[in-house]
């Protein structure tokens, strides 16, 4: 029995690995010659024999890469930048909102002197006003229909409170009144 202890590897390498490394090693060293064996040489031996096996180390497997050691952050990251570029869309969205908002209501003063000094102040864009389409009338038989079919989205609703559970009561006394009736205001 020999008085090494077992190797513990950080890597612990394939048998296969371990094969071609020592196939290696028995190829590239040469098979010593045969010295007369004598008690000094014997533990010479026996010192060279464990420093070789210490000194087959085999070599370490290669490192993965950098996106596959850490694929499991990859969906995390995908979601925090959708979501990061998602809030600055908004962000950016509410704040022109509000300045058109602002624009709004400066743009309506009563006195003269404010509005020159507004608009020389404020860069606004000219609002395009796009043309009112005409479009067909709907048919009496499909606006009952639809009066119908928003009747039964009514009832499906379930309220919360008790104001909202009148405000669906009275929207729904209104529809039933336009299913009842012979003429239909046009939508």
């Amino acid at each position: 029995m020999s008085n090494e202890t077992p190797k513990l590897y950080v890597h612990k390498p394939k048998k296969a690995q371990l094969k071609k490394h020592l196939q290696q090693q028995s190829r590239s060293s040469p098979s010593p010659s045969p010295a007369p064996v004598t008690a000094s040489s014997s533990s010479s031996m026996a010192s060279q024999s464990t420093a070789s096996s210490s000194s087959r180390v085999p070599p370490t497997p290669p490192k993965e890469s950098l996106a596959r050691r850490y694929k499991f952050l990859w969906p995390l990251l995908l979601a925090v930048n959708f979501s990061v570029g998602a809030y600055l869309f908004m962000r950016t969205k509410k704040k022109e909102s509000i300045e058109e908002d602002a624009t709004a209501v400066t743009s309506t003063p009563t006195s003269a002197v404010s509005t020159a000094a507004v608009s020389d102040t404020s860069t606004s864009h000219p609002v395009v006003m796009e043309p009112v389409r005409v479009r067909e009338p709907i048919p009496l038989d499909q606006q009952r229909e639809l009066f119908k079919w928003i009747l039964e989205e009514k009832r499906k609703i379930k309220p919360k409170d008790p104001e909202e559970k009148k405000k669906i009561d009275e929207e729904k006394a209104i529809l039933k009144q336009f299913i009842r009736a012979k003429s239909i205001p046009p939508i």
